[in-house]
Order: C-alpha cells, then sequence, then structure tokens
C-alpha cells in the first residue's frame, strides 16, 4: 500500500469538501439576501429557483431559515 499517496487523496479529498460547503453557504446567504429585499419580485424567485436549481419551497426554507438566525 502506497500510504503517502492515499494520505493525499484524502487530504485533497477533505479540502474539497470544505470548499464545497463554504461555496454553498456563501450561495444560500447570497440567494436568501436577494429573496429577502423589500424589492425582490416573483421573477427574483424564479431566476434564483432556475439559476440553482432550487425548488420554490427549499427557497421559502432558506428564507425562513435566515430571518431565523438574524433574530435576537
Amino acid at each position: 500500500m502506497d500510504e503517502p499517496k492515499l494520505e493525499l487523496a484524502l487530504q485533497r479529498y477533505q479540502d474539497a469538501v470544505a470548499a464545497l460547503d463554504a461555496a454553498r453557504t456563501d450561495l444560500e446567504a447570497e440567494a436568501a439576501a436577494v429573496l429577502r429585499s423589500s424589492e425582490a419580485t416573483t421573477e427574483d424567485w424564479t431566476h434564483v429557483s432556475q439559476l440553482t436549481g432550487w425548488t420554490e419551497q427549499e427557497l421559502r426554507r432558506l428564507v425562513d431559515a435566515a430571518q431565523t438566525v438574524e433574530m435576537p
């Protein structure tokens, strides 16, 4: 067994998972910010849904969660 190669592959995998998690968090925050805006329109919801592939129900949960987190 080539342990150094295995360890390198594991580290690369862990780094990729961390990067993906961070990117998803950023995407969720940006989507919620757009949809929580007082100026958000139905077209904005449709556009965010098309861009992300998330359903309206998923987006509503995301917006609701963002509002809950920001409450004191």
